[in-house]
């Protein structure tokens, strides 16, 4: 186990605000399928760690999925893949649910394994300098002050045909592929949000067909240095 892990862990106890007097700063990126949320998240880090970054202090990170699964791996005692479910925004049925705590005494409830991959993301969001892509990372972390949350967007065509490109997919199979993937992201920001919430609000949402990842970014920038994110 990891130096950094174990310090993790002991302080699990403690509330974010506990730990960090300002909680952040942290970007969220949540983007529609076909639009270049991870060019975009990998060239903000870039140029953060570039402009913005002075010795001693923290370099800006990308929050991976795996990150958080072996986090909440350790946290939990149970194997990555059977915590993978909650990104996907699924559920256990009742009848699994009651199966598994009959049959296993490293049984954990649905609702326990979606909150302690919660905490997770909102304790390393906390620590500051993080991109967060997709994951539900604006629900979590909506109500952190230090944070800005991204939306990308672009025409349904648009994104159908990249991913067509991407995936050499035919055109009906990339539209099905598109509609998809939207809804299931939708779900996740709902699963960690709530329904009706303005948890999955965005500050700024950006056309992808029209700017470009450059720009996007320059303009994220620009917009934390005005909220006072990075100076």
């Amino acid at each position: 186990m990891s130096i950094a892990l174990i310090k993790y862990l002991s302080e699990w106890g403690k509330r974010p605000s506990d730990l960090y007097k300002e909680p952040g700063p942290v970007v969220t990126i949540s983007r529609e399928m076909g639009c270049p949320g991870k060019q975009v998240s990998s060239t903000l880090i870039e140029e953060l760690n570039k402009r913005y970054r002075l010795r001693n202090e923290l370099a800006w990170r990308w929050l991976a999925k795996e990150e958080i699964l072996n986090i909440a791996s350790t946290k939990l005692g149970l194997p990555k893949e059977d915590i993978d479910y909650v990104f996907e925004a699924k559920r256990k049925g009742i009848m699994q649910e009651i199966l598994e705590s009959m049959s296993t005494k490293y049984y954990k409830s649905d609702k326990h394994i979606q909150n302690t991959v919660k905490n997770i993301i909102r304790s390393e969001a906390s620590k500051g300098h993080v991109v967060i892509l997709g994951r539900g990372g604006v629900a979590i972390t909506r109500d952190i002050p230090r944070s800005i949350h991204i939306h990308l967007e672009a025409p349904f065509e648009w994104r159908v045909l990249r991913v067509e490109e991407m995936y050499h997919f035919e055109p009906r199979e990339a539209e099905l592929y598109v509609r998809e993937i939207d809804r299931k992201r939708e779900e996740i920001r709902v699963y960690f949000g709530g329904k009706d919430t303005d948890y999955t609000r965005f500050d700024i949402t950006f056309n992808a067909m029209t700017l470009s990842v450059q720009e996007i970014v320059d303009i994220i920038i620009h917009a934390m240095e005005v909220r006072n994110l990075i100076v």
